[in-house]
């Protein structure tokens, strides 16, 4: 494979995944009425928490670190969360906002990890941490059940597109179109579990079936 350039459109993919998950994370801690500061903390830890343990992990620099733009993105969506109801970003919309949120930084991080070298099958893995922890983290500080306890497909879709954009570079396929169908296909694939609330087999024990 050829050394993966990060370009200026993994750079969008990174900040509009970054606010898409700050969103969600400052949409928390306004439905428990804290204060502004819990919400930009909310906001921040969402927004970035995928990223960082990717980072952490493939020993690249923690992005949010290095780039300015993506603590002002995360602290500008508390701003804007503190200055509107939440009616406005509840329901399907804000889901299908997040599901674009996610297959966008599964790529990211699929191709991040990528570019330091990290084989392909950690590659998918990684990119399903960028765009899964964040969340995580929030709910586990929030006290709420996690969203990897969804019914729907979630994680599955992240993984889809991380997936499709590490064998789109194993084929040496042109990158830009791989990530953008990559996202798409993910994306695609979390906006049919929410609308027909599409899940994966849940695990159920034999053994007490015959007793």
């Amino acid at each position: 494979m050829n050394e993966i350039v990060l370009t200026p459109l993994l750079d969008w993919l990174d900040i509009a995944g970054v606010a898409i998950f700050a969103l969600t994370g400052a949409l928390v801690a306004a439905k428990e009425k804290q204060t502004f500061v819990t919400m930009a903390f909310f906001a921040l830890v969402t927004g970035v928490g995928g990223g960082t343990v990717r980072d952490l992990l493939i020993g690249a620099p923690v992005f949010w670190i290095t780039d300015p733009w993506v603590a002002a993105a995360c602290l500008a969506t508390a701003l804007l969360t503190w200055f509107t109801p939440t009616r406005w970003w509840e329901g399907r919309l804000l889901d299908l906002a997040d599901g674009l949120g996610l297959t966008a930084y599964a790529v990211l991080g699929a191709a991040k990890a990528l570019s330091y070298g990290i084989p392909p099958i950690p590659a998918v893995l990684m990119g399903v941490v960028t765009g899964t922890v964040g969340g995580i983290i929030r709910d586990v500080i929030a006290g709420r059940p996690s969203i990897l306890m969804r019914p729907e497909l979630y994680v599955t879709a992240a993984a889809l597109s991380a997936a499709l954009a590490v064998i789109g570079e194993i084929l040496d396929l042109p990158r830009v179109p791989v990530w953008i169908s990559a996202s798409v296909a993910g994306y695609a694939l979390r906006a049919a579990a929410i609308q027909w609330q599409l899940a994966l087999p849940a695990y159920r024990d034999r053994d007490s079936e015959r007793t």
